[in-house]
């Protein structure tokens, strides 16, 4: 499948210098003068476009791949791929739960809501933006997550979302028929391989671990979208995390 990918150099709301060079092949750039009043219209209209691209991707037989500086981007990503009429199963790597609402949230994080603003949970200015329906928890499968704030796990357990602690437990699980749409949130490599991270969780899969889980899910030929949430390339002074990400995400898009 051919890969069409859109870089949004952003960690949320804010320009993230660094992850321009990225990519080598054919790249457009989301970057936008925003002027809205606050966090997340800002997101919104920068999603916008992310949307946009998406949809148009899809519409041609192209795989949109998201990189950006955080998972908040995964909304324009999802808006994109309803307005282009897929309805895909996601699979969303990740050292944190990102299932935090206002209530639950212990630090007022917008990083930390994502995947339950997707299903409708709590914040949803965001989605309102990119007039995005909230997707079933149902279709969800949220791995490794192995660090959780506590009201943010009490959610999780309560909810429909499948939580795969063991990524490789991905192996013998019976995914449905269908398209997938996979997130990748760097963080969940084990920091001694890539310590590059913003907000390293100790533990977590090695790379040749997540390399053996992109391999098995590129082989079933159903990807049709990938994002992913950057390192941060400013404490990236070796290049090793980044070297390993990119190795990572290139196993994801072989087929």
């Amino acid at each position: 499948m051919n890969n069409r990918f859109i870089l949004t150099p952003y960690f949320l709301d804010q320009p993230m210098p660094g992850l321009e060079g990225v990519v080598d092949s054919e790249l457009e750039v989301n970057q936008l003068h925003i002027s809205e009043a606050n966090a997340q219209n800002r997101m919104g209209v920068l999603y916008q476009p992310l949307a946009d691209f998406v949809n148009k991707a899809i519409s041609r037989g192209e795989r949109p791949v998201s990189i950006a500086g955080d998972c908040c981007t995964s909304i324009g990503v999802i808006a994109g791929l309803q307005r282009a009429g897929t309805d895909p199963t996601l699979i969303w790597f990740d050292a944190h739960g990102d299932f935090n609402t206002w209530k639950t949230t212990p630090s007022g994080f917008l990083g930390g809501m994502p995947l339950a603003m997707l299903v409708g949970r709590g914040e949803q200015t965001i989605l309102e933006a990119v007039n995005l329906e909230p997707i079933p928890e149902s279709q969800i499968i949220l791995t490794d997550a192995r660090d959780l704030d506590p009201g943010e796990k009490e959610s999780l357990v309560a909810s429909k979302v499948v939580h795969i602690s063991n990524v490789e437990d991905l192996l013998d699980y019976p995914l449905s028929e269908g398209a997938l749409y996979i997130h990748f949130d760097t963080d969940i490599i084990n920091p001694i391989e890539a310590p590059a991270m913003n907000y390293p969780a100790a533990g977590g899969p090695t790379v040749e671990t997540l390399r053996r889980m992109f391999k098995h899910l590129a082989q079933t030929g159903r990807v049709i979208a990938v994002s992913l949430s950057s390192w941060n390339p400013s404490l990236d002074h070796d290049g090793r995390t980044e070297t390993a990400v990119m190795d990572l995400l290139d196993t994801l898009l072989i087929l």
